[in-house]
């Protein structure tokens, strides 16, 4: 680990004198690729800078100890050696955890999808409500939201939606969400006070780059049709909705939150290329072990992760057995003591491995 160190504060000071070339800052992007490789090193670099600090205060205080005829001042060293040790430890364990190799898809934007699963419209109503979980917990973290697609069930509730999350750091927070999600409640058409089970899909995607899908506009299929919805303007008169097939894999995307059509097809086009994405990423991800697919963050979306329990006011997280009873503030978006846990166990599992 401290060879890697050695050479990450090695690269970092080559990279410090760099950028102060003047014939490099007149390469804007060369000087900008240089600030950023800096920026991803700095929180190492810290880190690594407070733990050598740390470790020569404890030698020092050793030699205090072993040198020093003054009984005080030998007390107050060992004192000393005992807080450096743990900061030490601590320093060791961040260390690590800034080490881990990183998802070259953490600071992207998300697309993220909610489809009702077994239920029904009780399905379909939860679909809604995790709908706008997701969309509070954005507005919590100041991240923009843009509802591409959504296929509703006239009742409030939906069958299917798409949202563009975008902010810095919304892939490295939401793609834990990624699964089956059960809710267990009474239904507002439970004459008997019966409590039901449903579940809904969530689908967790980065938004990609065009360089990062290879899609040929031939394979695609484009459709046009009249919008269907709530009123509005331009809604059942316009063949503005459009629908994509790509025939290669059968994916189709739909989109008709915009009046335009053109609009329309640009986030189409979206969300397809992040599904493409995804498709290329399972297919990769079949290779790896039954131990690696049992952590937390496989993104199987065949998992039940969450359950939500309604008369109990309990929201169980599975996959590390965490119970809390707040579920009318984790609906309302407050999602960051389920998500803080999961990162955590996350990186516990992937040190097993450092």
């Amino acid at each position: 680990m401290f060879d890697k160190l050695d050479f990450i504060v090695e690269k970092y000071q080559e990279l410090s004198m760099k950028v102060s070339d003047p014939d490099v800052i007149n390469d804007q992007p060369t000087w900008q690729k240089y600030i950023k490789e800096m920026g991803e090193m700095e929180p190492i670099v810290k880190k690594y800078e407070e733990y050598k600090k740390a470790k020569e205060g404890l030698r020092d205080a050793k030699d205090i100890v072993e040198t020093e005829s003054d009984e005080e001042m030998r007390e107050l060293a060992k004192m000393e050696i005992g807080e450096l040790e743990e900061q030490i430890e601590k320093n060791e364990e961040e260390l690590k955890i800034l080490l881990l190799p990183k998802d070259p898809n953490d600071e992207k934007n998300v697309i993220l999808e909610v489809r009702a699963g077994t239920g029904g419209d009780e399905a379909a109503l939860f679909g809604q409500d995790l709908l706008r979980m997701y969309m509070r917990y954005a507005e919590r973290h100041r991240w923009k939201t843009e509802l591409m697609d959504v296929n509703d069930t006239g009742i409030g509730g939906i069958k299917e939606a798409v949202v563009l999350i975008k902010g810095k750091g919304a892939y490295s927070r939401l793609k834990y969400e990624s699964g089956v999600h059960r809710v267990q409640r009474v239904p507002e058409t439970e004459s008997a006070g019966r409590v039901h089970t449903s579940a809904a899909t969530v689908a967790v995607l980065p938004e990609v780059d065009d360089v990062e899908v290879d899609l040929n506009p031939n394979d695609v299929r484009v459709d046009v049709y009249r919008a269907s919805g709530n009123g509005g303007q331009c809604v059942n008169t316009t063949d503005s909705a459009v629908r994509l097939t790509h025939e290669p894999t059968g994916l189709v995307v739909t989109c008709q939150d915009e009046k335009s059509q053109i609009k329309n097809k640009e986030k189409a086009f979206k969300v397809l290329k992040a599904r493409l994405y995804d498709l290329k990423v399972q297919e990769q991800n079949k290779e790896i072990s039954e131990a690696r697919k049992s952590q937390v963050g496989s993104g199987d979306r065949s998992e039940r992760i969450r359950t939500y329990n309604f008369p109990q006011g309990r929201v169980s997280e599975h996959r590390i057995g965490l119970t809390l009873y707040k579920l009318n503030s984790i609906l309302d978006g407050d999602l960051d003591e389920i998500i803080d846990g999961l990162i955590t166990n996350d990186q516990a599992e992937k040190m097993k491995n450092f």
